[in-house]
């Protein structure tokens, strides 16, 4: 097949290539435009690079290993590259709930704010349509049925024999005014949201359905120049505090909401570090995350190794041991773990019933904690009972015969040849499972769900720095996706760290 692949070539091979590249741009452009539509700029320069790198590297003559390259490179960059890339960029940000849009729409969001009622809560009986280009609506007054025509540029006092009424008195039509359809009725929603009708200087006239509006007045003003936001009501000025909001000018405590998104340097960081409801909780579960990766590493390596030392002998019954031991890694974890959830359970669980006892194990911290290990080490010697009996395999039987030559006991063979042989050959292995456990979401979120939690505290007893990530991000009402980008980047470069002194401890990058 690949060789006649590899005789496709002149013309028919260009016109092929050049089809299957227009499917491809076409893709590329259609989710190009996508992506323009709801302004995301980061997905729109990746698209474009992808595109121009793909078109310049199938079509050039002198790229030819970059077209087996490239397809891998853009994974990379895609699932990998961008999504870093992101996360560090957002943790530099004030990004939480009520700092989540771009300043000129917290602008309009608070000036929207702004708006009250009139004194008198003068409202009218409202006849959506079009004059002309701009969408208008003729308005009579519940107070004393004087009627309006508004446009979205002007409003003016229509006199009697300018409109018509219909049984109820609500005028219906007027010179130059077109009602919208039934269809366009149905669909005007996002219409009544944001239409506004002019009335008098700081006024508005403003839909509250599809038949009723308000007269509404503006009680906040912005002067772009100064960028001074004033309530004319109170006299209270507002200015940007520089980390996404308008602040009382006198009282910089008093903040208006919604803000915006905003560059704030490393405060995200420093507030890990400085802020005492956010140090002491991220402080504790980072010594529980490293202690938990690491004990769960070293217990599940000791266990997976003295399996596989004892059935690397020839017993009875040997190939069933083996098969009844991968079991729990042949199983999904998600189910497993909800599994051993439900034996531990206080109310229900099969350990209380057995043993007729009422302890509440996911109450107690330590309790809780010991669970987690242990159903963890379920889920993972098997893993490494495989990993081990292929090592031990590996080792030349020929080291062994030479050291038992020598006087050598099974156990001295086993601490000064197995041993250090093993760990060689394992340590990117085990380097890898401890940046497993170290992000191990799955079994703190599924078996404990964090807990126990203290009231009043995002951190649990048993949250490790990825679920507690998750919490701050979307664990509460105040999502703090900004400070929760920050606790990624750092466990991205604290495992990183441990990755790579480990892989230079083990000399694994030496030999490639």
């Amino acid at each position: 097949m690949f060789s006649k692949l590899a005789g496709f070539t002149g013309l028919p091979a260009q016109i092929a290539k050049i089809a299957f590249m227009a499917i491809i741009d076409a893709i590329l452009l259609t989710m190009f435009f996508s992506a323009l539509n709801k302004h995301a700029s980061t997905i729109e320069y990746v698209i474009s690079g992808v595109a121009i790198a793909a078109n310049f590297v199938y079509f050039a003559k002198f790229t030819l290993p970059f077209k087996f390259l490239l397809p891998g490179l853009v994974l990379l960059t895609v699932f990998v590259v961008v999504p870093v890339a992101y996360t560090i960029q957002m943790s530099v940000f004030n990004y939480q709930t009520g700092n989540e849009v771009s300043k000129s729409d917290a602008l309009v969001q608070l000036l929207n704010n702004g708006l009250q009622p009139d004194a008198s809560n003068t409202s009218y009986d409202m006849v959506l349509g079009h004059e002309g280009s701009l969408y208008a609506a003729v308005l009579t007054s519940q107070i004393d049925k004087s009627v309006l025509l508004a446009t979205t540029q002007s409003t003016v006092l229509l006199k009697a024999g300018q409109y018509t009424l219909d049984p109820h008195g609500v005028a219906k039509s007027a010179p130059g005014f077109v009602p919208l359809t039934i269809t366009e009725a149905a669909n005007a929603d996002s219409l009544i949201s944001n239409l506004k009708f002019p009335f008098t200087h700081g006024s508005f006239i403003a839909p509250q359905g599809l038949d009723v509006a308000s007269l509404l007045t503006q009680t906040l003003s912005y002067d772009a120049k100064t960028g001074i936001l004033t309530n004319s009501a109170t006299g209270v000025k507002y200015v940007d505090n520089g980390n996404g909001n308008f602040a009382n000018q006198a009282n910089k405590s008093q903040l208006l909401e919604p803000g915006w998104k905003s560059f704030n340097g490393f405060s995200n960081y420093t507030h890990l570090l400085t802020d005492p409801a956010v140090r002491g909780p991220f402080i504790g579960v980072f010594i529980w995350t490293t202690a938990f990766a690491l004990f769960s590493v070293g217990i599940m390596f000791i266990v997976g190794l003295l399996l596989a030392i004892v059935l690397n002998r020839k017993i009875a019954l040997r190939r069933f041991y083996r098969s009844v031991l991968i079991l729990p890694y042949a199983i999904p974890s998600f189910m497993s773990i909800l599994v051993w959830n439900g034996i531990f359970n206080r109310q229900y669980g099969a350990f209380n019933a057995l043993f007729h006892t009422h302890i509440d194990f996911y109450n107690s911290v330590w309790l809780s904690r010991g669970i987690i290990i242990l159903v963890n080490l379920w889920l993972g010697f098997p893993y490494f009972y495989l990993i081990s009996s292929g090592a031990l395999q590996s080792i030349p039987s020929e080291l062994e015969e030479a050291a038992a030559i020598d006087g050598a006991t099974p156990q001295q063979i086993l601490r000064r040849i197995k041993l250090p042989l093993i760990l060689q050959i394992l340590s990117p292995l085990l380097i890898a499972s401890f940046a497993f456990n170290f992000n191990n979401f799955n079994i703190v979120y599924l078996l404990t769900n964090g807990g126990p939690t203290d009231l009043g505290k995002t951190a649990g007893a048993t949250d490790i720095l990825i679920t507690y990530t998750y919490k701050t991000a979307f664990g509460s009402n105040n999502q703090n996706l900004g400070l929760a980008c920050a606790i990624s980047v750092v466990i991205f470069f604290v495992v990183g760290t441990v990755s790579l002194w480990g892989l230079r401890r083990s000399k694994v990058l030496e030999s490639m």
